[in-house]
């Protein structure tokens, strides 16, 4: 623990108070002291006076801020200052002391309650990443068997059913002296053809992005064409190559992309699309844009199935995601997730 008190008598007795706590303490007398011991060390916990000699308290912890040098810190503050330390707890403090007659009294049971809820947080903290990287294996494991499955269609299934087809047309023409079994093979060709055609779509909505780096483009340039098939005047835009190593990624992406078009259309009403991917040195971002009837206030942060879906395929992979949305003038979906160099 560290120890920030321009009065170096009084951070001896709060390091040896805390050492007989069985608590090791450091004690610095100065802000300049704590930054430069802070840039090497990492303690687990800062005690930290908010009126130093050579920077204020506050100051301290804008520079750690400035530098992303995280350290839980408790404050001590003199009688009086009530309001300014419950201010600082409002700004990420644990706790704090009064500087008074009783202080190291009460300082080792203030240190010992501070370091439990650390510890509690780092346990929340531990069981939260574990359970998002089990999440993530089942989506991998679940996309694993979409792709398996869509595999044994299209190479399997959609190939016997090709094979069958091609011995009706020739039967057919075997056929050409018994017109009624030539009606009837005729018919089953046309049963064969629609079978196989449907197979492969099963297929390809199964495993919709190819294996390579380039593949979430080329799966969004598809579902765009056959948007466009169907009547929704939908438009993909990608002004330069993406590219995703991680096929995982760039599935969920395209799952995130699937699942905002289709609420653009069946929900929002809306008659145009667009969707576009790009990048930049950090970051992949994909953005869903419709002009359609938009959502409502209440209902941007609602638990509709739909957006939870979205927001958890995002915080699976890492991404940002954000919805914004005027009533009457469409949704914007934005996710953005940082590139793997």
């Amino acid at each position: 623990m560290l120890v920030v008190d321009d009065d170096e008598g009084l951070g001896l007795l709060v390091a040896e108070a805390l050492r007989e706590a069985d608590i090791e303490a450091i004690p610095v007398q100065s802000g300049s002291q704590a930054l430069d011991l802070l840039k090497r060390h990492r303690p687990s916990l800062m005690l930290l006076d908010l009126k130093l000699n050579d920077l204020s308290g506050p100051a301290l912890l804008q520079q750690l801020e400035e530098g992303n040098i995280i350290v839980p810190f408790i404050i001590v503050t003199g009688q009086g200052d009530e309001r300014v330390a419950v201010d600082m707890m409002k700004q990420g403090a644990l706790d704090y002391l009064i500087k008074d007659s009783g202080m190291l009294d009460r300082l080792p049971l203030v240190v010992k309650r501070a370091i439990e809820k650390l510890e509690r947080d780092g346990a929340l903290k531990a069981a939260r990443a574990a359970l998002l990287e089990s999440e993530k294996q089942i989506l991998t494991v679940s996309e694993g068997e979409r792709q398996r499955i869509g595999a044994d269609l299209h190479d399997n299934l959609g190939q016997q059913l090709t094979a069958i087809e091609l011995l009706c047309h020739s039967l057919r023409e075997d056929l050409h002296k018994q017109p009624a079994l030539e009606i009837q093979m005729g018919q089953i060709c046309r049963f064969l053809r629609e079978a196989v055609t449907q197979t492969r779509l099963l297929a390809r909505g199964l495993t919709p992005v190819p294996l390579d780096a380039g593949g979430l483009a080329d799966g969004l340039a598809e579902m765009v064409r056959r948007m466009n098939q169907a009547s929704m005047a939908c438009k993909f835009v990608c002004p330069s190559v993406v590219e995703i190593e991680d096929n995982g990624v760039a599935n969920h992406l395209f799952r995130i992309a699937q699942e905002a078009v289709n609420n653009a259309t069946k929900h929002a009403r809306a008659q145009n699309v667009i969707v576009t991917l790009s990048q930049d040195h950090e970051n992949v971002v994909l953005q869903i844009e419709d002009d359609g009837k938009g959502l409502p206030k209440s209902k941007k942060d609602s638990s509709g199935l739909g957006l939870q879906i979205m927001r958890h395929r995002a915080n699976v992979i890492g991404a940002a995601f954000e919805i914004k949305s005027t009533p009457g003038k469409g949704v914007r979906v934005i996710c953005s997730v940082r590139r793997h160099k």
